[in-house]
């Protein structure tokens, strides 16, 4: 097995957010605690060790002032009557008397501490007061030790501190502080769980609804959308998403059931006119013009119905952006489309307004609504008007009406009124309308006008 294929088999998976999170606090936490904890021993430290120096000194300066004020012999600090405890009691330190040999006197010996050449000379000094500090070792204890020549050859006083009991104090400080270390990163290793299983929890069933909908296509899985956070508007986002995308396709269901069965009506009659192609030579040349006529009907209403099923269910707004049109423009050149291809007098009566819209989807919407108005006013005893007026756009016709019950059904996908049947058309435009109107922001609207006819249109949002 080659090298990078052995790391890429060894590799650990990465942890997961709920153990991450746990990891980062016990971290934080413990080292917030590291930091604390060493500057708190740190400076209790040495608060005890200035203290206890500051005790020493201050017993040595004692003695050295006391030597100095008189002349003492070893003797003086010797007994229960001695110098010593006078000059010492305040203070947590011994001394004892040095003989001129440097020999610790009976009854001041506390230590048995061996003398140094230092303490020889200043035992042996001449001049009182001179003294000498340093540490020294006994039995493996620190000690600080202090020597002050009493003058004459008389002899030294040794004052002694234990340094030990200070620094194992200082140890046992240390190994509280590391355990109380490991206790705080404990316990904050245990918070940061249940807060990461508290955060995440909502989190892991909004991945594992994810994963259902990508696994299964299921759109009706439950979703958590409880907290007021983050992770609840989330849930309630992928919530509303879900309603979409199922409003969607249901849409789409309905919109190919719909269309299945508005195609099956003109392929049935051009399957039928084709079947008599094979036979057509021998029909009367009457009939003949009759069936072609059928044909390149039938077939000019497939191609219409196809292509406006196609522009209703295509979704084009995200290949149109909206800009801002002059809404007379775009209804004028509707205008003259639909004159061309109805031969009608089309009236368009519009302001100025400037709106911020689909240019293409509004002349195609504007253009349904001609058509249909053309359609149903075949006779044209009057001209076609369009009425421009802020953001709305009416078209007026002089046919037939709408009857009251269907005014509420004309932008419908397939819906055709009763007088309607009999006329070409898939029931498409309107509804064409209806979804550029509300794409922006708008609504579609349908009225009978006074003294005949119909007033159709729709409105643009801001």
């Amino acid at each position: 097995m080659t090298g990078p294929a052995r790391r890429r088999r060894l590799r650990l998976p990465r942890p997961g957010l709920r153990t991450t999170l746990s990891l980062a606090f016990a971290a934080i936490a413990a080292l917030v605690a590291v930091l604390i904890g060493a500057l708190g021993y740190h400076a209790a430290a040495r608060l005890i060790r200035d203290d206890e120096t500051a005790d020493f000194s201050a017993a040595v300066e004692s003695v050295h002032r006391q030597v100095e004020l008189e002349s003492l012999f070893p003797g003086d600090f010797a007994g229960p009557s001695g110098l010593s405890d006078d000059l010492l009691r305040p203070i947590r330190v011994t001394s004892q008397a040095l003989d001129p040999d440097a020999r610790v006197l009976p009854g001041t010996g506390r230590l048995d501490l061996p003398p140094t050449p230092v303490d020889r000379e200043l035992a042996r000094a001449a001049e009182p007061g001179r003294t000498s500090t340093g540490l020294r070792r006994l039995h493996g204890d620190a000690l600080r030790v202090g020597v002050v020549s009493l003058g004459g050859g008389r002899g030294a006083v040794q004052i002694i501190q234990q340094v030990g009991p200070t620094e194992r104090l200082l140890a046992a400080l240390r190994v509280r502080t590391v355990a109380l270390v490991a206790v705080v990163a404990l316990f904050a290793g245990g918070a940061g769980w249940l807060l990461a299983r508290r955060i995440t929890d909502r989190l892991v069933r909004l991945t594992d609804a994810a994963e259902l909908v990508a696994a299964s296509g299921r759109l009706d899985v439950s979703v958590p959308v409880a907290g007021k956070d983050e992770v609840g508007r989330l849930g309630r986002a992928f919530d509303r998403m879900l309603v979409r995308l199922a409003t969607a396709k249901e849409n789409q269901r309905r919109l190919v059931q719909d269309a299945g069965h508005e195609l099956r009506t003109p392929l049935t009659s051009l399957r039928t006119n084709l079947s008599v192609l094979p036979a057509m030579d021998r029909l009367p040349a009457a009939e003949r013009a009759a069936l072609m006529a059928d044909l390149t009907e039938e077939a000019r209403e497939l191609t219409l119905l196809v292509e406006e099923l196609v522009a209703l269910a295509a979704d084009r707004r995200a290949d149109e952006l909206p800009t801002g049109v002059v809404l007379a423009e775009v209804v004028r050149e509707a205008a003259a489309q639909a004159r061309r291809r109805s031969d009608r007098e089309i009236v368009v009566d519009a302001d100025d307004t400037v709106v911020t819209a689909r240019p293409d989807a509004l002349a195609r919407a504007v253009g349904n609504l001609l058509d249909n108005a053309a359609k149903f006013d075949p006779a044209g005893e009057g001209p076609i008007e369009v009425v421009v007026r802020g953001p709305r756009v009416e078209v007026r016709d002089r046919g037939p009406g709408i009857e009251v019950a269907d005014l509420d059904r004309v932008f419908d996908r397939f819906y055709r009124a009763t007088a309607a049947r009999s006329l070409p058309g898939s029931g498409l435009g309107l509804a064409i309308v209806h979804e550029v109107a509300r794409s922006h922001g708008g609504t579609a609207f349908a009225a009978n006008r006074e003294g005949g006819g119909a007033v159709i249109g729709f409105t643009l949002g801001s």
